[in-house]
């Protein structure tokens, strides 16, 4: 019994020491998936470190960068606003003398740079003459002056390739851009050429003695559009010189011109006075001997001297009708004369001009109803009293009116037709007659004139009623005019004021 227990016992030992065991191994294998997790979410939280770390540095170099462009960005409207400004100021002048010495060098400075320095090629001394200079003494500028002058092919090149370059753009060799530094006494430089339309080119220099100053391409783009401002200035102020050059010698010719003319007017006027009163004074001189043979004629005609024979009736028949068409011309001619001179006083009043249509229609009835033509009168139901004088306006109708009978063939219409508005009745008479060509239009009311038509080689006349109808209306303050095509009429039309 004794030794049974102790079995027990040991097994029980054994027993616990196996549970023991195994439950060790089951902490350590709980414990190891532990580890193993921990191990994982440590490798992966140094994964997001290192991530983040990239991140980090990414972010830094981001912001540097940003930075960098914000400087740059805050650089370029500093500049934009300085070279507006800028570009203001040059736009104010039109004098090229003045363009350059508006430039100032608080302009410069808001650029980011303290020299400057424009040289124009003057085409007559073929060279380079300075125009701008800001940050260089006298002596200086003579230097630099004398080294352009030695290089001239190079700015010759850069105007004639129209292309700025600068201390970080320059292709040639690095011993000559150091030369250039020396010389202009900077060490970040800008060349662009001037290139305005009109005149000659140059180029502009603006450079840098700070060290600190780091030239970029914004740089290089504002100088290029402030040369191209100077360009555009130079080119305005020229052709401002050359259209002022232009204005004062057209003003000239205008009033050597204007003093011609005048002069002309003068010579044109005492020319037409001498003929007036030349027409006058023949017209005069004819009256009386004209009023003899008429005198005598009629004597002769009433046969107080004693019988004539037909032929010598005849004939005296002939003188006493010839006679009158010579009165008539010399009538015609005495009144144009008296109008051209102002000595005819026209009666104007109130004139119905209904009532003097009518008259005029009862005149020239007979003529039409000779050669069958039809008379129209359209005339408006109202008509404004027209401010005029009655004889005289009388004599244009007649005129007119005679004229469409003469130059309308055989059962013709002629119309007279009447317009109002608001200052001025306007009158037409139509004729369905032969017509008036186009380049005798312009000839029409001239004295003397007459159109070369079959007609006027048959029937004798003057050609002064038309150039005496147009003084009629003239005096009136009225105008005429003429409307015609060959072969199916003419329409003369007049204007009369109304009171």
């Amino acid at each position: 019994m004794p030794v049974l227990g102790y079995n027990n016992i040991v097994a029980m030992l054994w027993l616990a020491v196996l549970l023991t065991i195994i439950s060790l191994g089951i902490t350590l294998f709980i414990k190891i998936n532990k580890i193993e997790k921990l191990q994982k979410a440590v490798d992966s939280l140094k994964k997001s470190l290192d991530e983040m770390d990239e991140q980090a540095k990414l972010i830094v170099r981001t912001d540097m960068e940003l930075n960098k462009t914000q400087e740059e960005l805050d650089k370029k409207i500093t500049g934009l606003y300085a070279l507006q400004r800028l570009s203001r100021t040059i736009a104010t002048t039109l004098q090229e003398d003045l363009i350059f010495k508006m430039i100032e060098p608080g302009h410069l400075e808001d650029l980011g740079f303290e020299k400057a320095c424009g040289f124009l090629w003057n085409d007559k001394e073929k060279k380079f003459l300075p125009y701008l200079k800001i940050g260089y003494l006298e002596n200086e500028i003579k230097i630099i002056k004398s080294a352009v002058d030695a290089d001239m092919g190079i700015y010759l090149d850069i105007i004639k390739n129209e292309r700025t370059f600068s201390s970080i753009s320059y292709s040639q060799e690095e011993s000559y851009k150091q030369r250039l530094n020396n010389i202009f006494g900077v060490i970040y430089f800008v060349i662009a050429p001037l290139l305005p339309k009109e005149g000659n080119k140059g180029f502009l220099f603006v450079g840098t003695e700070n060290t600190d100053k780091s030239l970029t391409e914004g740089d290089e783009e504002l100088i290029t559009i402030l040369a191209n401002q100077i360009g555009q200035a130079l080119e305005n102020a020229r052709l401002f010189e050359k259209t002022w050059r232009a204005q004062q010698d057209l003003e000239k010719k205008i009033e050597e011109r204007t003093r011609a003319l005048t002069q002309a007017l003068e010579d044109v006027k005492i020319i037409s006075k001498r003929k007036t009163d030349f027409i006058s004074a023949v017209s005069h001189e004819l009256r009386t001997p004209l009023t003899s043979i008429k005198g005598y004629a009629a004597i002769l005609l009433e046969e107080r001297l004693g019988a004539l024979p037909p032929a010598v009736r005849e004939r005296l028949e002939k003188i006493n009708t010839h006679s009158d068409e010579l009165v008539h011309m010399v009538n015609d001619l005495l009144d144009i004369a008296r109008i051209e001179a102002g000595k005819t006083i026209m009666k104007k009043e109130e004139q119905n001009l209904k009532n003097i249509i009518a008259n005029v229609a009862d005149l020239i009835m007979i003529q039409c109803k000779n050669k069958n033509i039809n008379l129209i009168i359209d005339l408006p139901d109202s008509i404004p009293p027209v401010f005029a004088d009655r004889s005289q306006i009388e004599r244009v109708f007649i005129n007119l009116l005679g004229n469409a009978v003469k130059f309308t063939p055989q059962n013709g219409e002629i119309a007279i037709r009447v317009k109002a508005n608001d200052t001025e009745l306007e009158i037409g008479i139509s004729d369905t007659g032969i017509g008036i060509p186009q380049e005798a239009l312009h000839n029409l009311f001239q004295e003397f004139y007459r159109v070369d038509n079959p007609i006027n080689q048959q029937v004798k006349g003057t050609g002064l009623g038309l150039s005496l109808v147009k003084h009629i209306v003239e005096a009136h303050q009225g105008k005429i005019w003429v409307e015609s095509v060959m072969n199916k009429g003419s329409t003369f039309k007049f204007t009369l004021p109304l009171k």
